[in-house]
């Protein structure tokens, strides 16, 4: 993290877990946005309760060993709600759809893209 953000800074927020696809850091900031990368999501509801952001982008990861919600994207996900505005880009494994409509119920999801990540698809979800 660089130097303190000004509120006028439109910042995106990427929690990358797993790392099973490539950095859209540039991407990202072609679209406009300040970048904070993060690799928990402890780290990210940290960062969510000191800023005030404009997009998240995280993955949602099908985890068997909670048994009160099936993604640590939940508690994210619950931090995140608290903030006005705030557009939200889901990558997901196909695999993982239907376990994901739990989540998705739940939460105001802007946009959902599916592994392998398409940059074009990517590029127009968060303009």
């Amino acid at each position: 993290m660089t130097g303190a953000m000004g509120s006028s800074d439109k910042i995106l927020l990427a929690v990358i877990e797993q790392r099973g696809y490539p950095d859209f850091t540039a991407l990202y900031e072609a679209q406009g946005y300040k970048v904070e990368t993060v690799k928990s999501p402890r780290k990210a509801i940290s960062f969510l309760k000191k800023n005030s952001i404009a997009m998240l982008v995280a993955e949602f990861n099908f985890q068997t060993d909670f048994r009160d919600r099936t993604s640590s994207l939940e508690s994210i996900m619950a931090s995140a709600q608290h903030q006005r505005d705030i557009k939200v880009v889901i990558f997901i494994d196909q695999s993982n759809k239907e376990r994901f409509e739990k989540v998705s119920s739940r939460f105001d999801i802007h946009r959902t893209l599916t592994f392998p990540i398409d940059e074009a698809q990517l590029s127009q979800a968060v303009s």
